[in-house]
């Protein structure tokens, strides 16, 4: 059973950089087909989808939402099981809940927090002064 967990900073700055890590166990970020996602949920608003990681053989594929990608950026470290979401510039408008997720194949047209595929927790992540 693949378990997910997030971790990183609760409060960030306005104009700073959000760095959050997502700890995979239980399955290898390089297993081919899954994508390894970042979705937040700011208050009162819905799921959104922010970015992607796909391994096809040997090779990765970065996929980010249009609107966010000139502050987006997600990496990786295969030898921890990791991968990293940054989010620069951040303003109050970026505060929200942060899940890492796994899915199988494609992103869910429907997010919806635990189904269709491996998620984690969730961080609550504030962006004030």
């Amino acid at each position: 059973q693949v378990q997910l967990q997030e971790s990183g900073p609760g409060l960030v700055k306005p104009s700073q950089t959000l760095s959050l890590t997502c700890t995979v166990s239980g399955g290898s970020i390089t297993t081919n087909y899954y994508y390894w996602s970042w979705i937040r949920q700011p208050p009162g608003k819905g799921l959104e989808w922010i970015a992607h990681i796909a391994y096809s053989g040997s090779t990765y594929t970065s996929y980010y939402r249009p609107s966010l990608k000139s502050r987006t950026s997600i990496s990786r470290d295969t030898s921890k099981n990791q991968f990293t979401l940054q989010l620069s510039s951040v303003t109050p408008e970026d505060t929200a809940v942060y899940y890492c997720a796994r899915f199988l194949g494609r992103i869910p047209n429907e997010l919806r927090v635990g189904a269709s595929g491996d998620w984690g927790q969730g961080t609550q992540v504030t962006v004030s002064s």
